[in-house]
């Protein structure tokens, strides 16, 4: 029996990295930012593999899903703070430009995984 599949799937590895990635981007932070906009990007951040972790833990293909959107959310959401860490000068913009093009590889495979799993709903009526 493997409970913890999740290890095996592309997106929770790529969102692993994410969250490495964006790690080493709170570094440069301010340090009156470690308990405001840099704590909320760990949180969003870490939210992501969590999620897909969770969601692959579940039995249901439509609670599968359903964490699957929850992890895209937190992936917009670490987006929209970086863009406006961009625009505070805690990050450049080649490091926004970066994080861009990471987000963006993640969410396509996240979908890919979501269109995967949406037709197993499909093929179960």
């Amino acid at each position: 029996m493997n409970d913890f599949f999740y290890k095996k799937v592309d997106a929770y590895h790529i969102a692993k990295e994410y969250v490495i990635f964006v790690y080493s981007l709170l570094q440069k932070y301010p340090q009156y930012e470690t308990y405001a906009l840099c704590d909320q990007i760990r949180r969003a951040a870490v939210s992501i593999p969590s999620n897909i972790a969770e969601g692959l833990g579940r039995v249901s293909v439509k609670e599968r899903i359903h964490f699957l959107e929850i992890a895209f959310g937190s992936l917009a959401e670490v987006s929209c703070q970086l863009d406006i860490s961009e625009s505070l000068g805690y990050i450049s913009a080649e490091e926004l430009e970066e994080a861009e093009s990471r987000t963006e590889r993640l969410s396509k495979v996240m979908s890919g995984l979501k269109n995967y799993l949406s037709t197993k709903i499909i093929s179960n009526m």
